[in-house]
């Protein structure tokens, strides 16, 4: 007892343990919207490596196993796409997902010059929408996809501490 959660880079090595934890965690995603092919639930490890390569993609580890993960590019026109925040179920509901969220914007804006976070989520994920809104996030727009899922654009600015300014 007493090992805490940290919060890291990810690494090729992360690469299975995160897989397996997305399939975990998408499920309840995919019962929401009776949708079991969403890109989640389906992505192969290849992919997962490459977006390993292209992007930041942090973990949060207990101990050695990895309990908690979230992806973030940032665009040509400063934009950071954040996605994939996913904790692992036992672990859901003490904070780890908004330390999680703190950390990829911190580091898209530190690393990457982000001038503004954009995420997306479905309309019936109430849990993710509260969090998002807690965390600064507002709705910018929807976009209906199907019959059952609508998806919700939100966006934030980062505050002024997590602007990263060049030789400061």
């Amino acid at each position: 007892m007493g090992t805490s959660v940290t919060i890291s880079a990810a690494s090729d090595q992360d690469a299975e343990q995160i897989l397996k934890l997305q399939y975990l965690c998408y499920q309840s995603e995919a019962a929401l919207y009776d949708d079991y092919g969403i890109e989640p639930l389906t992505q192969t490890l290849a992919a997962l490596r490459a977006e390993l390569d292209e992007g930041c993609v942090l973990v949060a580890r207990l101990g050695g196993e990895v309990v908690g993960s979230v992806r973030g590019t940032v665009d040509a026109d400063g934009t950071a796409r954040i996605g994939k925040l996913m904790v692992h179920p036992r672990m859901q509901r003490h904070g780890l997902g908004g330390r999680l969220l703190d950390a990829v914007e911190q580091r898209l804006a530190a690393e990457c010059s982000a001038k503004r976070y954009r995420l997306l989520t479905g309309h019936r994920s109430e849990g993710n929408l509260r969090l998002y809104r807690s965390h600064g996030y507002l709705p910018v727009g929807t976009e209906r996809l199907s019959r059952t899922l609508s998806e919700i654009t939100l966006e934030k600015e980062p505050a002024a501490a997590d602007v990263y300014v060049a030789g400061a």
